[in-house]
């Protein structure tokens, strides 16, 4: 049955301000946003820029901000997301009797035109992690290099990357810090740490373990796990590599390795984390970095002046709990 829906597309040129050009369309529920773009590109304005390719969410190329969120136009259909836009505004007193949607180019790529980005810093931060098995691994001319199939089931997950650009796109961690290589780049990454063929697994996460370009610097939002339209759960692609990491890492090494160290002993320890302790420990490195003391030194005369430092520390009263958590925890990424 056919409705009535307003499209409103952010259309940009180069080095411009964006601009919303509202088309009103007759469509059915059925119908993808990457249809409905079609027929408005068809029927009303030739000149509407925007991606598109296999239509079957296997290429990637149409993917785009869609109410705000990045997803795959052709793989998105007009009821569902009238649907959840109901559902959003069940609260609300703005109920427009025809709906609207409101189409947006990725964002973290600079605007070429319309719903075209440059995605050049997504595919530049790809090659950064070197996502491809290591020459060496393949120089075996007798015979083919095998896997079982419980070694190649290790990459099945972040082999179903499209490369679509949806997780970039959301990253905050890319957004604040524009040398993170991104979600994507770091999800590839893990197929190629966890890849059985490849000889470059040291080498790999010393590269990844640095300063905060590669797995920490990533700020755990979850935006990346919630729109990739192919769940590959990039955040737990980073989990893994840091999970990696930190196996081989001693507390001493760097910061983000006693961050995440520290934390867990904390917590085992009370049942919370000691605050006294955290910063000394992490930032201080148990006293040794001096530079790093004295940087704490102001907020902590900060929270004595305003009586948020806590003098003593009373553990939780599950603690005991939490350490079997923790062990449990430990316990099962070891068989993994």
């Amino acid at each position: 049955m056919a409705m009535e829906v307003v499209f409103k597309v952010i259309r940009q040129q180069q080095n411009s301000s964006p601009v919303v050009q509202t088309y009103l369309l007759q469509a059915e529920a059925g119908n993808t946003i990457l249809d409905c773009l079609n027929r408005i590109k068809w029927e009303q304005d030739g000149t509407l820029a925007f991606r598109k390719n296999c239509r079957n969410t296997i290429c990637g190329s149409c993917a785009m901000r869609i109410n705000g969120r990045s997803a795959l136009a052709c793989k998105e259909n007009l009821g569902s997301e009238i649907a959840r836009l109901q559902q959003l505004a069940a609260n609300t007193s703005d109920k427009n009797t025809i709906p609207e949607i409101t189409i947006a180019p990725l964002g973290n790529m600079p605007v070429i035109r319309d719903l075209v980005v440059d995605m050049s810093s997504f595919w530049n931060n790809l090659e950064a992690v070197a996502p491809y098995v290591s020459t060496a691994a393949r120089q075996v001319p007798e015979r083919e290099f095998l896997q079982t199939p419980q070694e190649r089931s290790r990459l099945d997950q972040t082999g179903n990357c499209i490369m679509c650009g949806a997780c970039f796109s959301e990253c905050n961690a890319f957004e604040v810090n524009p040398s993170f290589v991104g979600p994507h780049a770091l999800a590839k990454a893990y197929r190629m740490v966890a890849d059985s063929r490849d000889c470059e697994t040291e080498n790999r996460l010393e590269k990844y373990n640095e300063g905060t370009k590669g797995v920490w610097g990533c700020t755990r939002c979850f935006y990346c796990n919630s729109v990739c339209p192919m769940d590959v759960a990039p955040l737990d692609q980073i989990a893994k590599i840091k999970q990696e990491i930190l196996t081989r890492k001693q507390k001493t090494d760097s910061r983000s390795i006693r961050h995440r160290k520290v934390l867990v002993e904390l917590v085992k320890e009370g049942g919370w984390i000691d605050e006294r302790q955290f910063g000394l420990q992490v930032v201080g490195n148990y006293f040794k970095d001096l530079r790093g003391l004295l940087s704490i030194v102001p907020l902590g005369l900060r929270m004595l002046a305003k009586r948020k430092f806590p003098l003593s520390f009373e553990p939780s009263e599950g603690t005991q709990q939490v350490r079997s958590l923790i062990a449990a925890v430990q316990k099962q990424e070891g068989k993994q």
